[in-house]
């Protein structure tokens, strides 16, 4: 099972990335300011139920914790991943929930 420590993060981009099985699975994001807009989440169907998208989201917004940065998720998974782990709360727009 991959961890955060495979995602690789690609900054020119606005991505942060894991390689599997000669797949690509990503998170987008734009930077506004001090704030991360995360704008998708894609793993191709290959890679499907393995937890990648999770794995991809910790690494996003342990990212924007260690940067100091606000959450805009404009992604619905990122949206639900937060809902899903409170932890992430005190990094939402505003220290709010999306819902």
């Amino acid at each position: 099972m991959a961890t955060s420590a495979d995602v690789r993060h690609d900054a020119q981009r606005g991505r942060f990335e894991l390689d599997m099985d000669g797949e690509t699975a990503h998170v987008e994001y734009r930077r506004e300011g001090d704030t991360m807009v995360v704008l998708h989440t894609i793993v191709p169907e290959a890679l499907s139920g393995r937890g990648i998208a999770g794995t991809l989201n910790a690494a996003a917004l342990g990212h924007a914790r260690a940067a100091g940065l606000q959450v805009d998720p404009q992604c619905e998974y990122t949206a639900s991943y937060v809902r899903r782990h409170p932890g992430y709360d005190d990094l939402l727009v505003g220290g709010e929930r999306s819902s």
